[in-house]
């Protein structure tokens, strides 16, 4: 029971690390007799998905007393990419993801922890966590805190990505009055919780229940729900119990967990921003996980649910409908079967669960794709590949051929898609923003919801060696590896070169000669790096490209 943190208070040499312990105010008995539970507690004042996290810290330290041990709580960081977007904050967001590993990581050993609860919910805190689970591999669990309610406005829903990204740009041109955007600003997020739709944060939410490291239920119970204070309650229990038990997170998050969770991520249309978390957080548990799984899986896995920014539902009408459970119950012939933090197995959980509304989410006959709603595309503009969430592309885009206009910055096109300077037939090219060259692979939510506002979506596309908000939606197609500052072709693409995209066929092809690419290439310089001092400039050095999960070396 004290594996860990035994070594941390046992015996007379220890007598200062217990005076020290005493003066937070543990007792000798919660010392010597139980586990040492450790909370890592990502609570903030300025992000909407973790402000409601203090009510549920406690629910979790009663849930762990009950069982038996003794809490212990610790804060990460934990950074908000809508408020972070379009700006400097934006190269930060990424990268915090390896510091909130390294953070669990080195709290985890400097008081020897026998488990971890892991308190998260948003864009890379979730995956920072479980990557931390992974490398440490101790008995872990996760709580994310839920699912914002959607806002309301004369009667109608709304959410963060349509209702604020895309409406600003409606109020640049005029088609919405400041008057009507101010209204829309201040009710689209009307409380705590991670925004509404299956954007980044949501996606990784379902991808840990999905993977079997968060309790039933956990992935879609709402913000400030009851529900949700219960969940924080047992996952305490659960901690300890896996404690007793000696469930290590890496029997957990096997090889078969991993493929249940991009499963789920393609069933549902969740964020391309998994294919670069899943891979790191596979990474950490000492598993190899291919690019090309991501598609092999989505090839194979029909899309039974439609929620914003694709479709209209939202994540309250999914944990209503069912929830992750009732997603597996309809996937159970497909899913691996594996053990899970609730102690049940995956089997069970899908035969047990039921859909309480097979619109919300369907049954396989009636899926809203035959596929998954990523796509992984290779070709001479991609040898190491890229991503696309084809669920929110239209049909008549699956195919297009445009001419390229380069930018080298996100600020030099989004300066010229609000002066209205892209035409219809374009590619937008972003690049030098990918893990090393931007650095952080800042994400195009401002562009590519410009361009949505603007009426484009139908007749502009977009490449980035940088990636996309879970909340993008149209032709939009990013990690595009090798990235540019590291030479690759993205690097060598002029205005007015021709590309082609074909999704069914999975290839994105520069319709440039061999010899011409060669020609330029040999012209080519590396770019000076953007940031030279600071944590940023270390991360430039070691992050490796986002066809392995941005992970560092």
């Amino acid at each position: 029971m004290k594996k860990h943190s035994g070594p941390v208070v046992e015996g007379i040499s220890r007598a200062p690390s217990r005076a020290l312990l005493h003066a937070c105010g543990f007792t000798g008995p919660q010392l010597a007799d139980q586990p040492f539970i450790g909370i890592a507690n990502s609570y903030s004042d300025i992000v909407p998905g973790h402000i409601g996290m203090q009510r549920l810290l406690r629910s979790v330290e009663l849930g762990i007393a009950a069982g038996g041990g003794t809490p212990m709580s610790f804060g990460c960081p934990a950074i908000c990419d809508g408020v972070a977007m379009g700006h400097k904050g934006m190269f930060y967001s990424l990268p915090s993801r390896e510091l909130i590993a390294d953070t669990v990581e080195s709290m985890a050993h400097a008081y020897g922890f026998d488990g971890l609860v892991l308190l998260t919910n948003c864009d890379k805190i979730t995956p920072g966590m479980l990557m931390a689970a992974g490398r440490l591999d101790i008995p872990a669990i996760v709580l994310t805190a839920g699912p914002m309610l959607s806002g309301r406005l004369d009667g109608k829903r709304l959410s963060l990505v349509r209702d604020t990204f895309e409406a600003f740009n409606k109020a640049a041109r005029g088609v919405i009055t400041e008057e009507q955007l101010h209204a829309l600003e201040i009710e689209a997020c009307p409380g705590a919780g991670s925004c509404q739709g299956l954007y980044t944060a949501n996606t990784m939410a379902c991808v840990t229940e999905a993977m079997g490291m968060s309790l039933i239920g956990c992935g879609t119970a709402l913000a400030g729900s009851a529900k949700k204070e219960r969940l924080a309650y047992e996952t305490g229990i659960a901690a300890c119990q896996l404690v007793e038990q000696d469930v290590r997170a890496r029997s957990i998050m096997t090889e078969a967990a991993v493929r249940n969770g991009i499963r789920m991520d393609m069933a549902l249309g969740g964020s391309t921003n998994s294919c670069l978390h899943i891979a790191a957080i596979a990474y950490e548990a000492g598993l190899d996980v291919d690019l090309e799984e991501f598609d092999k899986l989505s090839r194979e896995t029909p899309q039974i649910a439609h929620l914003r920014p694709g479709g209209e539902y939202m994540m309250e009408d999914f944990d209503w409908a069912g929830g992750i459970s009732g997603a597996m119950s309809v996937l159970r012939d497909m899913l691996d079967d594996n053990p899970t933090v609730s102690g049940k197995s995956v089997a069970q959980i899908a035969a047990e669960a039921c859909v309480n509304d097979s619109d919300i989410i369907r049954p396989l006959d009636k899926a809203y794709r035959e596929e998954g709603g990523i796509a992984v595309l290779r070709g001479n503009l991609c040898p190491d590949g890229a991503v696309v969430k084809q669920s929110a592309v239209s049909p008549g885009m699956r195919q297009f051929r445009g001419r390229a206009i380069c930018f080298d910055s996100e600020e030099q096109a989004q300066e010229a898609i609000l002066a209205d300077k892209i035409a219809d037939g374009s590619w937008v090219i972003i690049r030098y923003e990918g893990p090393c060259g931007g650095p952080g692979m800042r994400e195009m939510l401002n562009p590519t919801a410009t361009l949505t506002g603007m009426g484009k979506e139908e007749t502009v596309g977009l490449l980035t060696d940088g990636r996309f908000s879970g909340g993008t939606r149209g032709p939009c197609i990013g990690h595009i590896s090798p990235e540019a500052a590291a030479g690759g072709p993205l690097a060598l693409v002029r205005d007015g070169d021709e590309i082609v995209v074909d999704l069914d066929a999975r290839s994105l092809e520069l319709l440039v000669d061999a010899a011409e690419l060669e020609q330029r290439k040999s012209q080519w310089q590396p770019p000076q790096p953007k940031i030279n001092t600071g944590w940023l400039a270390r991360y430039a050095r070691h992050v490796q490209s986002a066809a392995t999960g941005a992970v560092m070396q």
